[in-house]
């Protein structure tokens, strides 16, 4: 499915023009346009990764959070004795949950 694309014009600092165009010389990116969305993509990424970190870093300091997962860890604790007994790994075992 090819995405819809918007023409756009973009004022860039003559050092990072020819950077990008070395880019593409040595075959990083066929294009312009393609190397200015790879770098897009490749910095929302990496914000949406620290946005991500930032809300489980605050996880790390909510009280509320911590009794939260606590009390399902103690409400789980049988189950996964009972899986340990039977040496029964969700993580390892392709047929676990087909029983």
């Amino acid at each position: 499915m090819e995405q819809q694309t918007v023409r756009t014009t973009l004022i860039l600092p003559k050092d990072l023009l020819e950077a990008t165009d070395k880019a593409i010389q040595s075959g990083k990116a066929k294009s312009r346009n393609e190397f200015v969305t790879w770098a897009l993509r490749r910095e929302l990424a990496a914000e949406k990764r620290a946005e991500i970190d930032a809300a489980l870093a605050e996880m790390a300091n909510d009280l509320e959070y911590q009794r939260e997962v606590l009390q399902m860890e103690a409400e789980f604790a049988p189950a996964q004795w009972e899986a340990l007994k039977l040496e029964i790994n969700p993580f390892t075992s392709p047929t676990a949950w087909q029983n």
